[in-house]
């Protein structure tokens, strides 16, 4: 397969422009194109071998559930058997943008789409494009992150291509997403909110709405999992990655005294400071700064693995707010491997 390459022009309507990929889309193929989160893999969502397609593409394991992607709650509701009033709620309060919703779902959805399951994991996008493509196939977009199973997600479209060139129709570059990490995943039991995945729509923020926990089991290796990312090993560069968490001086101080060319190092700016200037180390911001992490983690693994490190040491930070998301990915990017500093 060929693939196309498309770079959006902003100068310009963004419907005509993404037209030709929406019937791309309702035919059966598959478009790599850009959200507020990381750049998905989009394929017709209510077309059993489109979604299949998806899996081949990622070397995707068939139990890993989809998210589907739709415009707002009138997209939602064929796929579900019911809205709660909480779920409504939360989509007037967090839709467009980085929250997926898990409900029973409807007869429509086929069950490639949700891994074998009985739920459908659903959200809408807030990014332009995303949006335009939807509206241009007039279908629900299942769409996992655009790489290779079980690699960074892709922020920018030139990670997409690193990937997945020569496996899909085409890869639409609209530059880098805002947010760098997949949406948070919420389930509704009885009444109240369980997360599978942590992102941008912090537990703080779901607890405004209804007692909120974590899922006891974020990777489980047994059953249909709940969600997508849960069972299998996530967000990992080819080379081995610790995690070393604790008092960010404590941090500071270990990573300086582990200090090796061969090594890459991903830091705040602060900890930079504390290393010797060179090609395997990248800094992703401010040590305050945990969204500036966010956005640039994947970059930062993708860049790291691809200067010859024979390994990743990461910085840990606090996991409140969107910390936790950054370091839910960080503890699956390193295998759990944890080097906690005293």
């Amino acid at each position: 397969m060929k693939t196309k390459y498309v770079t959006i022009d902003h100068s310009r309507p963004l419907g005509p422009q993404v037209a030709p990929w929406g019937e791309i889309l309702r035919a059966g193929g598959l478009v790599a194109f850009p959200t507020e989160t990381v750049y998905g893999l989009g394929a017709n969502g209510l077309d059993s071998e489109a979604a299949k397609k998806i899996y081949v593409a990622k070397g995707r394991p068939s139990d890993n559930p989809l998210i589907l992607h739709v415009l707002d709650r009138d997209g939602l509701a064929p796929l579900v058997k019911e809205i709660p009033p909480l779920v409504d709620r939360l989509i007037s309060e967090f839709w467009p943008g980085p929250l997926t919703l898990v409900l029973p779902k409807s007869d429509i959805v086929p069950t490639t789409v949700t891994g074998g399951g009985a739920t459908v994991a659903v959200r809408a996008p807030s990014q332009p494009v995303a949006r335009a493509l939807i509206t241009a196939a007039g279908v629900p977009l299942a769409a996992p992150s655009a790489n290779l199973s079980g690699r960074p997600s892709p922020v920018t479209a030139p990670a997409v291509r690193h990937d997945l060139d020569g496996r899909v129709d085409v890869i639409l570059d609209d530059g880098a997403c805002r947010i760098g990490l997949e949406s948070t995943v919420v389930s509704l039991q009885e009444n109240e909110l369980v997360i599978y995945r942590p992102g941008a729509i912090t537990l703080e923020m779901l607890s405004a709405f209804a007692p909120t926990r974590l899922d006891t089991a974020l990777v489980t290796g047994q059953g249909i999992p709940k969600a997508p990312g849960m069972k299998y090993r996530h967000y990992a560069p080819r080379v081995p990655v610790y995690l070393y968490t604790g008092e960010t001086e404590k941090i500071r101080a270990a990573l300086a005294k582990t200090y090796d060319s061969r090594r890459g190092y991903l830091v705040s700016a602060e900890t930079a400071r504390a290393l010797p200037a060179g090609e395997n180390i990248y800094i992703w911001g401010e040590a305050a700064d945990a969204a500036a992490y966010a956005a640039h983690l994947y970059q930062g693994l993708l860049y790291l693995d691809e200067t010859a490190a024979e390994e990743i040491y990461a910085e840990g930070i606090s996991d409140q707010g969107i910390g936790l998301a950054v370091m839910n990915r960080l503890l699956k990017a390193a295998a759990y491997q944890v080097r906690e500093v005293k």
